[in-house]
């Protein structure tokens, strides 16, 4: 018969082959974990070079465009500058002479219809029926 010491190392001699054994499944899928890691990263590297350069060939265009829009945004502000000035020339051209004629043309007429005499406003005829 087993003495209680040869049982109790028995017992502990049993336990540590199955934490051994659990240490190893562990182990294992610890190992499956990191080989898939490894293998999307080096997935996600592939793809991701692509995409950066895209992404640089796109900020590049815009940057492109942004810098054509510029140059049209300032032509339109210097063409409503000159459209501005040039409706200024014209009002102060037109405005100022239009002005003067017309008021040189009424203060005529009314000389004029100050000179004539009056003529005496006679009542229209019915008609008799």
């Amino acid at each position: 018969m087993l003495t209680a010491g040869e049982v109790a190392g028995l017992i502990a001699a049993t336990g540590w082959i199955v934490l051994v054994c659990v240490l190893a499944m562990v182990l294992v899928k610890l190992t499956r974990l990191l080989t898939e890691t490894t293998k999307a990263v080096s997935d996600l590297t592939t793809r991701l070079a692509p995409l950066l350069d895209d992404m640089s060939l796109t900020v590049n265009e815009t940057n492109r465009q942004l810098v054509a829009v510029e140059a049209i945004a300032k032509d339109v502000k210097q063409v409503s500058g000159h459209a501005a000035k040039l409706s200024a020339v014209t009002q102060t051209i037109f405005t100022g002479p239009l002005i003067k004629v017309s008021a040189l043309g009424y203060g005529v007429r009314r000389a004029i219809e100050s000179r004539r005499p009056r003529r005496e406003t006679v009542p229209a005829r019915r008609r008799q029926p």
